[in-house]
């Protein structure tokens, strides 16, 4: 087993219903094996001595119909190794659970809110997650993308993972079956600081593209002149962040 995913959020915007998870840690390139996000589904932060299984079948199981805590009472219930796990759990209509195992890495625990869940494990203190929910909370009125951006800056700055720092991630679905935003830090000093910045160049560069791709409804998609103008150029002469914010 690996110990994974010290600090996540797993959310949805109350707004748009996109959902989406926010992780960081000290081990290389955490995002594969702890995001697991569907849209209109849910998305699931397995973590602690991960169990990828409980990603995938968590999805699987919220496709089903089932909502978040009968979703994960399910998952703990058949999983042997339930006392080392750690997961998070969001369903399409912003419902929430979470499992914190009692032989996970200390400081562990996790916060629930209205619409999200962050968990944490192998933490300097339990003010890492409290630090998380508070941002969570108070970045409501944001869209998913800088929201769960803002928790992880939270959660590192109130200590984090007390082995130190490597990787970070985000992962968030809209309404179509590939990702809205994918971006993630695999092995850097200030993962979460360098992830901020591949966000931003993200927002200026590949959001407006995203948005413009073909979808289920509409196979052609449209990109705006801009768009492709920017697109043609080299990447050291596009905007490195959306002008403005």
């Amino acid at each position: 087993m690996i110990e994974l995913a010290t600090f996540s959020i797993a959310a949805r915007c109350p707004r748009t219903g996109m959902l989406g998870i926010g992780v960081s840690t000290a081990v290389p390139a955490v995002g594969g094996l702890c995001s697991f996000v569907a849209p209109r589904i849910g998305a699931v932060a397995t973590q602690s001595w991960v169990n990828p299984y409980l990603g995938i079948d968590g999805l699987a199981l919220l496709k089903s119909g089932l909502p978040a805590k009968a979703a994960l009472d399910r998952l703990i219930a058949d999983d042997p190794g339930r006392e080392v796990r750690q997961v998070g759990i969001i369903d399409a209509e912003g419902g929430v659970a979470a499992f914190t195992g009692k032989d996970c890495t200390l400081w562990c625990g996790h916060e629930v809110g209205d619409g999200f869940t962050v968990q944490g494990n192998m933490l300097v203190s339990g003010e890492t997650v409290a630090a998380m929910a508070r941002a969570a909370r108070d970045t409501a009125a944001l869209n998913l993308p800088e929201r769960l951006m803002r928790v992880l800056e939270a959660g590192q700055k109130a200590g984090g993972d007390k082995r130190g720092k490597q990787s970070a991630y985000i992962k968030v679905h809209d309404t179509e079956e590939y990702p809205y935003l994918d971006i993630g830090v695999d092995d850097h000093p200030a993962p979460v600081m360098e992830l901020r910045r591949i966000y931003e160049v993200a927002r200026a560069q590949c959001l407006p593209f995203v948005t413009g791709l073909s979808t289920r409804k509409s196979s052609v998609g449209h990109l705006p002149e801009a768009v492709t103008t920017m697109l043609m150029t080299p990447p050291a002469d596009r905007p490195q962040r959306v002008e403005g914010e």
